[in-house]
């Protein structure tokens, strides 16, 4: 089931369907590779999660259909908007993504955060940009995009989804791996003998997006929407909904790209 409805849009309906559903459907880009943001479904169905709400939402709200475009990595949600194989996605905010897509105010803010085995020397994020630390990540994910440009000595090896990217971790013996809280925090239930280090090396700011494309009033208008989405309590209740903890709704106001 959907999050409630919002009973006054703050955006014209009419404007905001030819924006964002010329198909005659809303075509969402769900990514099941990011456990805040949604989860395959079972035997067959859909996806499910704090996007999938908002996308159903949205389509509601705009008197169309819903199509879900699944994908199980960030850098694939973001091309199939970029191309235009799905009209709106969900993901996080980042200059490197915004050449192509212009993103909302973020819904909900979550953390980057490293893992080390128990043995580790390592116990600070201070400790992990030295030569010889091998650092493994989902390529084209917001904290790989981050850490490329973060990191002067540590180097980044690239495994195509989060959960590879662990299990690369524990398969080459490499010394952290990033991540999504919440992933790691699954990972290291699935394999004792890990760690996380204390506090986080980046906040990731989730949003929702269009292509630039599309125009300045279809993205000012969706804008409008996830504003309205968090000031009404919908993201809150969401993420209650569907049991994710460790991720806060983002304060209002907070600025796209």
């Amino acid at each position: 089931m959907g999050i409630d409805m919002m009973t006054t849009p703050p955006f014209d309906v009419p404007q905001l369907r030819r924006a964002l559903a010329p198909h005659g459907m809303l075509r969402a880009a769900i990514n099941v590779g990011n456990p805040v943001l949604a989860a395959p479904g079972d035997a067959g169905a859909g996806p499910s999660g704090v996007s999938v709400d908002l996308a159903a939402d949205l389509a509601r709200l705009l008197g169309v259909a819903l199509q879900t475009v699944v994908v199980d990595k960030a850098a694939e949600s973001v091309a199939a908007v970029a191309e235009g194989r799905a009209d709106v996605g969900f993901f996080a905010i980042d200059p490197a993504r915004a050449e192509t897509i212009a993103f909302t105010p973020p819904y909900v803010l979550i953390e980057g955060c490293y893992a080390v085995r128990e043995a580790s020397p390592i116990r600070g994020h201070d400790e992990v940009d030295h030569p010889g630390v091998r650092v493994a990540v989902a390529q084209g994910s917001a904290y790989d995009l981050h850490l490329s440009r973060a990191l002067r000595h540590a180097g980044l090896h690239r495994a195509p989804t989060a959960p590879e990217g662990f299990a690369l971790y524990l398969s080459q013996g490499l010394e952290v791996a990033a991540g999504v809280r919440q992933q790691l925090e699954s990972d290291l239930r699935a394999h004792p003998g890990h760690r996380l280090l204390e506090g986080r090396f980046m906040v990731i700011r989730q949003a929702m997006g269009v292509a630039r494309e599309r125009g300045l009033q279809a993205a000012q208008a969706l804008a409008a929407y996830v504003e309205a989405a968090k000031a009404e309590g919908r993201v809150a209740r969401a993420l209650a909904r569907h049991g994710i903890e460790g991720a806060a709704v983002a304060p209002p106001g907070d600025a796209g790209a």
